[in-house]
C-alpha cells in the first residue's frame, strides 16, 4: 500500500467514447482528494478520500470516497511491476462512488449515495436515496436505482419512477426508461424552455446530447393533470409533442367521475385526455351530477319540468268562519 499526499493528481487513461455524463471517453482521468490518495499495488486499485474528484473531459464524480479499479492496458495479464506509476501502461476500468455522489456535465446532474461506473459495459448505476437525474427539459427520479446507458443513450429508473417536465407535469411508474436524441441539433435559444421546477442551478439550456426523445413507462402508471388523473399499465409519452398514451386498463378520474377503457390519449400541455375505445369494446364510465353548494340554486336536469311555486292563500273574508 503506497499513500500518495494530500490534494494529490492520479492520470490514468480510460478506452474511447463519447456522450454526457459518459466516462468512457479517450484520454486521462484526473482523480483528487482532500485526505490523500493510497495506491494499493497487490489490488490494482487507487482509493481517494476526503471531498474526491474525478474529472475526465466536461464530466465532474464527486465523492466522499473514490475506488479506481485499473488493469494493464490493453487485457494484458502482467500486472504493473512494482514501485511503477498506476499510471503507467493501465487503464481504469470500474469507477465506485461513495457518500454524497454527484456527476455533472454542462447540461445535466446525477445526484445519489452510491454509483458505480461501469466502463466495460457502459453503464452507471446509482443507488441510495435521494437518486435524481437532472436535465436541461425533464428531471427524472428514481427510489431503487437510476442507471445511465450513455452509449445506448438511454436512462432507465426503477421503483417509484417519476419524470418531471418543464412545466411541472408528472408521469410517475414502477420502471421509467427515458431515451434520448440521437445528435439532434441544439433548440434555437428563444424556443429553450425555462429551467424546470426544482432543477438544478447552474445548468444551461437544453443541448441536443441531453434532449429525451421519448419516455416508456411500465406498471402502475399514473399522470396527474390540472383536473384530472390517468391510470393504466403502461404508456409512452413524448416531450416534444407533450402527448402521452397509456394502454391497459386505463382509467380516468376527474373528482367523483371516472371514465374506463383500453387506451386513453392525453395531452400534458393542455391538460385534455382523451378515452379511446378498443375494437369491439365500448368506453365505460360514471358520470356523479354536480352537487350544489350552499347558497347555490338547485337547477333541475334539462328536459324535466320546474314544479310551479306554491301561492299563497287569500285571507278570510270578513264574516267568513275560519
Amino acid at each position: 500500500r503506497h499513500s500518495m499526499p494530500s490534494l494529490a493528481a492520479l492520470l490514468l487513461a480510460v478506452p474511447a467514447g463519447a456522450q454526457t455524463l459518459d466516462m468512457n471517453q479517450g484520454g486521462p482521468i484526473e482523480i483528487t482528494a482532500s485526505d490523500g490518495i493510497e495506491w494499493r499495488q497487490l489490488e490494482q486499485v487507487v482509493v481517494a478520500n476526503g471531498a474526491a474528484r474525478a474529472v475526465r473531459g466536461g464530466v465532474t464524480i464527486e465523492a466522499d470516497r473514490l475506488i479506481a479499479r485499473y488493469r494493464p492496458r490493453g487485457g494484458a495479464a502482467a500486472p504493473a511491476q512494482p514501485g511503477a506509476s498506476p499510471a503507467s501502461g493501465s487503464e481504469i476500468w470500474r469507477l465506485e462512488a461513495e457518500g454524497r455522489v454527484r456527476i455533472t456535465s454542462a447540461t445535466e446532474r446525477a445526484e445519489g449515495e452510491r454509483a458505480v461506473y461501469d466502463i466495460d459495459q457502459a453503464v452507471m448505476v446509482l443507488s441510495g436515496r435521494g437518486l435524481f437525474l437532472q436535465m436541461p427539459d425533464q428531471r427524472i427520479v428514481a427510489r431503487d436505482s437510476l442507471e445511465y446507458w450513455p452509449q445506448r443513450r438511454m436512462a432507465v429508473a426503477r421503483g417509484a419512477a417519476v419524470v418531471v417536465t418543464n412545466d411541472d407535469r408528472r408521469i410517475t411508474a414502477d420502471t421509467l426508461v427515458a431515451h434520448f436524441l440521437e445528435n439532434p441539433a441544439p433548440a434555437p435559444a428563444a424556443a429553450r424552455p425555462a429551467a424546470p421546477a426544482g432543477g438544478v442551478p447552474g445548468l444551461p439550456g437544453a443541448d441536443g446530447n441531453s434532449r429525451i426523445d421519448r419516455v416508456e413507462a411500465f406498471d402502475a402508471v399514473e399522470i396527474r393533470t390540472a383536473d384530472e388523473v390517468v391510470r393504466g399499465a403502461r404508456g409512452s409519452y413524448s416531450p416534444a409533442t407533450g402527448m402521452a398514451r397509456l394502454m391497459g386498463d386505463v382509467r380516468i378520474t376527474r373528482g367523483d367521475n371516472q371514465l374506463n377503457g383500453q387506451e386513453a390519449i392525453v395531452n400534458l400541455r393542455t391538460g385534455v385526455s382523451r378515452l379511446v375505445s378498443a375494437p369491439g369494446q365500448r368506453v365505460q364510465g360514471l358520470v356523479v351530477p354536480q352537487q350544489a353548494q350552499p347558497g347555490q340554486a338547485q337547477v333541475p336536469p334539462a328536459g324535466q319540468p320546474q314544479p310551479m311555486p306554491r301561492q299563497p292563500s287569500p285571507p278570510p273574508r270578513e264574516g267568513t268562519p275560519r
